[in-house]
C-alpha cells in the first residue's frame, strides 16, 4: 500500500445515513456542523420535525437546560458558553454508554446533537481542551411520548420503543492485546515475505520472465496482506512498495525501487540484467525490515482505524488501477489487502465484541465482497480493473465501496475516546 499517509478521520462525518452509523455512536447526528438559533428551548416545530433542547456544554453548566425530558428521536442543541473548545457526549448514567457526541465544538458555537433515547437515565459529560472532564446533573426520562413533537407517534403501549446504539468507550488498555497479537502475527509472516523475495530474486538471476512474474505476485501480495502495519514500516514502506508518486523521474527515477519497480521492468520487456539490482535490492530491503520489526512497537490507536483505511486505499489505489505498472494484478491486490483487513478483524473481535451489533453483516458483506473479487481470478491470472466489463466493474465497486463505508464505523468505535 503505497504512499500512503494516515489521516484520523473526524468521528461525526465517517458515513452517511444509516442504523450502522448510528451503532457507532450516533455519529451522524454530531455531523450537522452548521451554527443553529434558538439555543435554550425545547420545542417541536423545526424544519426537521423533530423535538429540540437546547443545553449548556461548559465546565460551570455541563448538560444544563434539559428540562422536560422525552424518549424519542429528537435533537440536542449543544452550545459551548466557555472560553475553549469542548467535546461533548450523551451517555447512560450508569454503564457510561454513549449514545451520540459532539466533537470540537468551539467557544460560542452551537452544535446538533440527534439521538434515539428510551426511558432511562442519561447524563451529558463535557471534556473541555486542557482541563478535566466534568459530568452533568443525572436526567431521567420517563415512559410515553416520543420527544418528535406533534409528528410522533408511540407504540401501543405507550412507550418510545428502544433506544439508539451505543456503547461503552474504547480505551487505549482495551487496544494494547489486539495491538500486541497483530504483531506477533506480522512477525510470523516476516519469514514467508522474505523466502518469497527471495525466490523472485532467484527467477530473475534465471533470466526467467515467466517464473519471475509468477514469484513476483507470490511475493506482492504477502507483502500487501501486511496492510495494518505499513504505517510502522516507516521508510521502508517507501523502499518496498513505492510508487512514482512525486518522482521526477517517473519509473526511471533513481529512487524508483521495491515491488512496483520490478513490476514495471517484468511486465516491459526488461532484461535480466536490468533487473537484478531491484531484485537484489528488494531482498535486502525485507530482511532489514523483518530485523527492525522486532524492535517495532504498533501504536494501538492505530489498529481500528487501519482496519477502515487498508480498503478504503483499495478503492482509491486498486480499484482505480493507479499502481498498476504493468501487470494488471490490481484486483489480486484488494483481495490481498480483504484477507488483511479479515487479519485485524480477528484481532479487535474481543473489542467490538458487546460494543458494535453489526458483527453479523460485517462478516456477511466480507464474505460478499471476497466472492465479487475471487470471480475475476482465472487460473492464476487476474482481470485488470480497466477490463472489467461494465457490470462487473459496478460489482466489484458496490461491493468494495459498500464494504468501506460500514469499515468506517469500526474506526469510529476504536477511537480513544476521553473518560477524564
Amino acid at each position: 500500500m503505497p504512499d500512503r499517509k494516515t489521516v484520523r478521520p473526524s468521528r461525526r462525518v465517517l458515513i452517511a445515513g444509516g442504523a450502522v452509523l448510528a451503532a457507532a455512536l450516533a455519529l451522524a447526528g454530531a455531523g450537522a456542523a452548521g451554527l443553529l438559533s434558538g439555543h435554550g428551548h425545547s420545542a417541536a416545530g423545526h424544519s426537521d420535525g423533530l423535538r429540540h433542547t437546547g443545553v449548556d456544554a461548559s465546565a460551570g453548566s455541563c448538560g444544563t437546560g434539559w428540562h422536560d425530558p422525552r424518549p424519542g428521536t429528537q435533537v440536542f442543541d449543544v452550545h459551548n458558553t466557555s472560553s475553549v473548545p469542548v467535546e461533548v457526549y450523551l451517555k447512560d448514567a450508569s454503564s457510561g454508554a454513549v449514545y451520540g457526541e459532539v466533537e470540537g465544538l468551539g467557544p460560542g458555537t452551537t452544535r446538533a446533537l440527534r439521538v434515539t433515547i428510551a426511558s432511562g437515565s442519561y447524563a451529558f459529560g463535557c471534556f473541555p481542551d486542557d482541563a478535566a472532564s466534568v459530568t452533568g446533573p443525572t436526567v431521567r426520562v420517563p415512559s410515553g411520548g416520543d420527544g418528535s413533537g406533534s409528528s410522533g407517534k408511540s407504540d401501543s403501549s405507550g412507550e418510545s420503543g428502544s433506544s439508539g446504539p451505543a456503547a461503552v468507550p474504547v480505551s487505549q488498555h482495551d487496544l494494547i492485546p489486539p495491538t500486541l497479537s497483530y504483531q506477533k502475527w506480522v512477525t510470523g509472516r516476516m519469514g514467508s515475505l522474505v523466502g518469497a523475495a527471495r525466490q523472485l530474486d532467484t527467477a530473475v538471476r534465471a533470466d526467467d520472465p515467466a517464473r519471475a512474474r509468477k514469484a513476483w505476485l507470490t511475493a506482492h501480495l504477502d507483502y500487501e496482506r501486511l496492510g495494518a502495519a505499513y504505517g510502522t514500516f516507516g521508510d521502508a514502506d517507501a523502499a518496498i512498495n513505492g510508487t512514482t508518486a512525486g518522482l521526477a523521474g517517473g519509473v526511471h527515477d533513481k529512487d524508483f525501487t521495491g515491488f512496483h519497480r520490478i513490476e514495471y521492468g517484468l511486465w516491459h520487456g526488461e532484461s535480466a540484467t536490468a533487473l537484478r539490482p531491484f531484485a537484489d535490492r528488494l531482498v535486502k530491503d525485507v530482511v532489514a525490515l523483518r530485523t527492525d520489526w522486532r524492535q517495532a512497537r504498533m501504536d494501538p490507536l492505530d489498529l481500528g482505524l487501519r482496519a477502515h483505511e487498508i480498503l478504503e486505499n483499495t478503492v482509491q489505489f486498486e480499484l482505480t488501477g493507479r499502481t498498476d505498472y504493468g501487470s494488471g494484478s490490481n484486483l489480486a491486490t484488494a483481495r490481498a489487502n480483504l484477507d488483511g483487513t479479515r487479519v485485524v478483524l480477528s484481532r479487535l473481535r474481543p473489542v467490538l465484541s458487546g460494543r458494535y451489533p453489526g458483527l453479523k453483516t460485517l462478516d456477511a458483506e466480507l464474505d460478499r465482497t471476497q466472492a465479487v473479487l475471487d470471480r475475476q481470478e482465472h487460473g492464476g491470472h487476474w482481470t485488470a480493473p480497466a477490463r472489467l466489463g461494465r457490470a462487473e466493474r459496478e460489482k466489484v465497486n458496490a461491493a468494495v465501496s459498500g464494504l468501506v463505508e460500514r469499515l468506517a464505523d469500526i474506526a469510529a468505535l476504536c477511537d480513544v475516546r476521553r473518560s477524564s
